[in-house]
C-alpha cells in the first residue's frame, strides 16, 4: 500500500518537473491514477476515469499501448472539457494483465475560438477546440508521430502541449515500472490480492458511514450558479439524498438530481460523470466522519447516482462544458449541504464555490513574442467543524498559486498586491476564510478572459455562521506608474471573453470568502484581537459581526464594552439556524426570493440582473 503511494507521489513529482505550462507545473492541474485490472483507482487523486473509457472502447488493448482523448462525451464524462488531456495505458507483468495506469492533465491551449480554450461564449463544444476521442498515442510502444502532430498543429502553445503531454506519459510509464516491481516481488496473485483487499476495507468503511450517518428520510439541497456570462440566470443544481436499504442488507446512498435545471445554452454545463460524483462524496463523507480511512474506489457500488439527461450536469451532445468549473464547485457545496442536514455538527459552510480563472494573452510581450497565459485564483476555504477557513487558498489538495516571480519573468504583467480581503469571509465563531485581492499591471497591450462566480450570490454561512461577501472585478485605466487606481474605472464581468486591456492598465481581481461556521459572538475574543491584528478582519468588523470592541493602536480588548456588544449580538441570534444564504431564508429558494435577488442586483453589484433562460 505505501509502495503505491510512493508511485503516485512519484507521478506527479515527474510531471512537475518536466512539463512547461504554469497551470501544471506551478499549480498542479494534473490527476494521477493506479487502477487494477477492472479500472477501479486503488491510489491515486481524482477518481478513476478508466471505468468511463472501458465502457466505450472496443478495440483490442495490448501492452505498450497508450490511449488519448479529451472528448468529455466519449468518455461519459471523465474529462470535463478539452483542455483535460487524458492519458491512460494497460500494465502487463509477464503476459498477466494487472492494472491500469492513468494522468490527466490540463492544457493551456487547445485551439477554438478564443485563446486558452475557455469560451464563456460557446454554444457548442466545437466552438472549443480539438476534440480528441480514445486513440493510440503509441501502439505496442511505438509512437504514432502522424496523430501528434496533427493534434500540435492544432494548438496555439504546441511547445507547451508537446512537453505537459510527454510529461504525462512518462509518468504513467513510471507507475508501470513500479507496479511491475512489486508483482516481481510478491507475485502477481498477491498483488491482485493485495487491491481486492484494500478496496473491500474502504467499501466496509464506508458502508458503516452510510448506515449510520445517511438517514433514510429524503433530504433536499440546492445551490446556484449565478450566470453564464450572456446574461441568463441564475441557473439551479439541486440533489435529495436519501438511504435505501437493499435486499443483501447493503445500505446504499440514492443521490438524485431530478430537480437540476436543463442544459444552458452557453458554456457551463458540466458533465458529471458518475464516477467522479461518487469520489467527491466519498472524499467529503471521509474528511469529515473518518480521516483514517484510505481513500479509493472501493465504496462506489454502495452509491446510486441518477442524474436527468438533457439537465445541466449530463448535457447532450454538443453542448458547450467549457465553463463548467462554476457547476462542478456547486457540486462540492451540495453535498455539503446534503451530508450536513443530519450532522449539522460536521458540515462545513460554502466555500468551494467556483475556480476563479484568469487568461491573459496578446500578439507582443515587448520583445515580438506572442504571449499567452492561463492560470487558476482561489477563493476563502469555507469555516469549518474544527477550524478556521484558510484565506486566499484552494480546497484541491494538491493545488498551488503560480508564483509572482514566475509570471513576472515569463510574462508582461507585474502583480502589485496579492493580499487576502479583510471581512471578506463569513463571520463565526470558526471563521470563514477570506478572499484575496490580486492586482495585476499589465504592460503590454492584450486581452484577458474571465472565469468566476458568487459576484450575485453569496458563499453561505452554518450553524450561526454568517454568508460571506461577493467576488468583484475592477479595471482601471490610464494608471500613473506610482499608483495602483485612476480616475477611469470599469467594472468587469465575472465571465468575459477578449476584454481588452492596455500596457498600464491595473487590474484588481477580487474573489469570495467563505462562509462562516457558529455563531460569531461565540468566537473566543482574543482569536478576534488576533485576527485584527493581522489585517484578516477590521476593527470596525470585529464590533459589528464578533462583539469585540478594540481600542489604540494596539487593538487592545474593551472588556466592558465586548461584554455588552456580545449580549447585544446573543439577543438578536436565531436559535437553531442551519443556514445563511444572504438572500432567501430557506433552502427551497421561492420565486419571491429570486425575484427579489434581481431587484438588488443592480444596486449591489453595479450589473443589470441576469434572466431565466427562455426555454421552449
Amino acid at each position: 500500500e505505501n509502495a503505491l503511494k510512493s508511485a503516485r507521489f512519484e507521478m506527479d513529482a515527474i510531471v512537475y518537473r518536466t512539463a512547461m505550462s504554469p497551470g501544471i507545473r506551478e499549480q498542479h492541474d494534473q490527476f494521477p491514477v493506479i487502477a487494477n485490472p477492472s479500472g477501479d483507482m486503488v491510489v491515486g487523486q481524482f477518481g478513476s476515469f478508466i471505468p468511463a473509457f472501458l465502457r466505450g472502447f472496443t478495440k483490442p488493448i495490448e501492452d505498450g499501448d497508450v490511449i488519448m482523448m479529451c472528448d468529455p462525451y466519449a468518455c461519459d464524462g471523465a474529462v470535463s472539457h478539452l483542455n483535460d488531456w487524458l492519458v491512460l495505458c494497460p500494465i502487463y507483468h509477464e503476459g498477466t494483465h494487472v492494472g491500469w495506469a492513468s494522468m490527466f492533465g490540463h492544457m493551456t491551449d487547445v485551439g477554438g475560438m478564443v485563446a486558452c480554450s475557455m469560451p464563456n461564449n460557446a454554444t457548442e463544444i466545437f466552438q472549443e477546440g480539438l476534440s480528441i476521442p480514445p486513440v493510440k498515442l503509441y501502439s505496442k510502444g511505438v509512437l504514432n508521430e502522424s496523430l501528434e502532430e496533427l493534434i500540435l498543429h492544432n494548438v496555439r502553445k504546441p511547445d507547451w502541449n508537446r512537453c505537459d503531454l510527454k510529461a504525462i506519459v512518462a509518468s504513467i510509464e513510471l507507475a508501470k515500472i513500479r507496479v511491475k516491481e512489486l508483482c516481481g516481488r510478491f507475485g502477481a496473485k498477491t498483488y491482485l490480492r493485495t487491491l481486492d483487499l484494500m478496496l473491500l476495507r474502504n467499501k466496509n468503511a464506508m458502508h458503516e458511514i452510510i448506515k449510520t450517518q445517511v438517514s433514510e428520510e429524503k433530504l433536499y439541497f440546492e445551490d446556484y450558479v449565478c450566470d453564464d456570462g450572456q446574461g441568463n440566470g441564475p441557473f439551479k443544481v439541486a440533489c435529495t439524498l436519501q438511504k435505501v436499504v437493499q435486499p443483501n442488507g447493503e445500505h446504499h446512498a440514492i443521490f438524485d438530481f431530478a430537480e437540476t435545471d436543463p442544459q444552458a445554452p452557453s458554456s457551463i454545463n458540466f458533465y458529471l460523470n458518475v464516477e467522479l460524483f461518487k469520489m467527491f462524496c466519498g472524499a467529503y463523507m471521509v474528511m469529515v466522519f473518518d480521516p483514517q480511512i484510505v481513500f479509493n474506489d472501493g465504496f462506489y457500488p454502495l452509491l446510486d447516482v441518477k442524474i436527468p439527461e438533457g439537465s445541466l450536469l449530463k448535457p447532450r451532445r454538443p453542448a458547450a462544458l467549457s465553463c463548467r468549473t462554476h457547476m462542478l464547485g456547486r457540486v462540492f457545496d451540495i453535498l455539503g449541504g446534503l451530508l450536513g442536514q443530519r450532522a449539522p455538527e460536521f458540515m462545513c459552510a460554502a466555500g468551494f464555490s467556483d475556480s476563479p480563472h484568469l487568461m491573459y494573452w496578446g500578439d507582443d510581450d515587448g520583445s515580438g513574442e506572442r504571449f499567452q497565459y492561463y492560470g487558476i485564483v482561489f477563493g476563502g476555504i469555507p469555516g469549518r467543524p474544527f477550524g478556521d477557513g484558510p484565506d486566499g487558498h484552494s480546497l484541491w489538495p494538491a493545488f498551488t498559486n503560480v508564483p509572482c516571480e514566475f509570471m513576472e519573468r515569463y510574462f508582461p504583467v507585474r502583480i502589485e498586491a496579492c493580499e487576502t480581503i479583510a471581512d471578506s469571509g463569513g463571520a463565526g465563531s470558526f471563521r470563514g476564510g477570506n478572499g484575496i485581492r490580486l492586482i495585476y499591471r499589465f504592460l503590454a497591450d492584450g486581452k484577458i478572459n474571465i472565469h468566476d462566480d458568487k459576484w450575485w450570490t453569496s458563499p453561505w454561512g452554518v450553524n450561526g455562521g454568517r454568508a460571506a461577501q461577493r467576488s468583484r472585478k475592477l479595471m482601471y485605466r490610464n494608471v500613473d506608474p506610482d499608483k495602483l487606481t485612476s480616475d477611469t474605472m470599469e467594472l468587469v464581468p465575472s465571465k468575459v471573453d477578449s476584454f481588452p486591456v492596455k500596457k498600464g492598465d491595473v487590474f484588481h481581481y477580487i474573489t469570495w470568502g467563505g462562509g462562516g461556521w457558529g455563531q460569531a459572538f461565540k468566537r473566543d475574543a482574543g482569536l478576534v484581537q488576533r485576527d485584527v491584528r493581522r489585517g484578516l478582519v477590521s476593527a470596525e468588523g470585529a464590533q459589528k459581526n464578533y462583539g469585540v470592541v478594540l481600542t489604540g493602536p494596539t487593538f487592545e480588548i474593551d472588556d466592558a464594552a465586548t461584554t455588552a456588544a456580545r449580549a447585544e449580538l446573543q439577543s438578536k441570534a436565531v436559535e437553531g439556524e442551519l443556514f445563511d444564504f444572504g438572500w432567501k431564508k430557506n433552502i427551497r429558494a421561492t420565486e419571491a426570493d429570486l425575484a427579489s435577488l434581481r431587484a438588488l442586483c443592480k444596486e449591489e453589484t453595479g450589473f443589470a440582473p441576469p434572466q431565466p433562460v427562455a426555454r421552449r
